[in-house]
């Protein structure tokens, strides 16, 4: 089992940026696909982007392409999610998890998140 700690989320305008971190420990982090989801309020859990196991290959949902770029550290286990042009539509907490490549569902425990909040 993986264990997630999330990090960096806070309050910002609109347009502004923020930088997720997501430090793993437990089992060999380099063998997993990584991802990040969201939950706004009142609505269900939303698949943002991934990176697989060797860091070549990168998705994102239609909503934050172009906006959002993940990536990994394999030297201290951690994600990044770097949130820029950002609007009020992506208020939420940001999850990060072990993703499925391919379907973008989760593939095992969660971390307590960390909220971001974009302002108007």
């Amino acid at each position: 089992q993986v264990q997630l700690v999330e990090s960096g989320g806070g309050l910002v305008h609109t347009g502004g940026s923020l930088r997720l971190s997501c430090g793993a420990s437990g089992r060999t982090f380099s063998r997993y696909t990584m991802g990040w989801f969201r939950q706004a309020p009142g609505k269900e859990r939303e698949f943002v982007s991934a990176i697989n196991w060797n860091g070549l290959n990168t998705y994102y949902a239609d909503s934050v392409k172009g906006r959002f770029t993940i990536s990994r550290d394999y030297t201290n286990d951690t994600v990044y999610l770097q949130m820029s042009s950002l609007e009020p539509e992506d208020t939420a907490i940001y999850y990060c998890a072990v993703v499925n490549w391919g379907s973008w569902s989760p593939a095992g425990s969660w971390g307590q998140g960390t909220q971001v909040t974009v302002s108007s």
